[in-house]
């Protein structure tokens, strides 16, 4: 797996073949589909977004701002994206953006009810921090040394 910046197209494609989980946590947030692609291409617009590939296809984009001393991850996947290789691949990655934000608490709030998705944020060195308006809040803290 690699990344680059992501462009307009990479998000068309991921949108094209969105996972079912997603859009789920999207509705259960309150959006839709459509919400999040247009929260995603605005950060995308201003350089803050990644397309994660496998292969060379776009099987993911995150998204991250920049908010009172911390960093707000949005993320968007196929299914595809959803295997152990992504998860060691974001271990690392998830560091490089917060290194880009200048080494501040990484922040991600998921309203998805599946059972996987704690353990796969605690691999990736998130910690859970409790919930709000119903969705699991996780933070990823400053790198030592960092």
């Amino acid at each position: 797996m690699e990344h680059r910046t992501a462009t307009p197209s990479d998000l068309a494609k991921v949108f094209g073949q969105i996972a079912e989980r997603m859009t789920e946590e999207y509705k259960a947030a309150g959006g839709s589909e459509q919400s999040a692609k247009d929260a995603l291409l605005m950060d995308l617009r201003e350089g803050r977004a990644h397309t994660i590939l496998r292969n060379g296809d776009p099987v993911a984009i995150i998204a991250w701002h920049e908010s009172g001393g911390s960093a707000v991850t949005s993320f968007a996947a196929d299914e595809s994206f959803f295997a152990a290789s992504s998860v060691r691949f974001c271990r690392r990655h998830i560091r490089r953006i917060q290194a880009l934000c200048g080494n501040v608490p990484v922040y991600y709030r998921s309203w998805s009810e599946r059972d996987d998705v704690s353990r796969w944020f605690r691999i990736i060195g998130f910690e859970p921090i409790g919930a709000t308006n119903g969705a699991r809040m996780f933070v990823l803290h400053p790198a030592p040394g960092g």
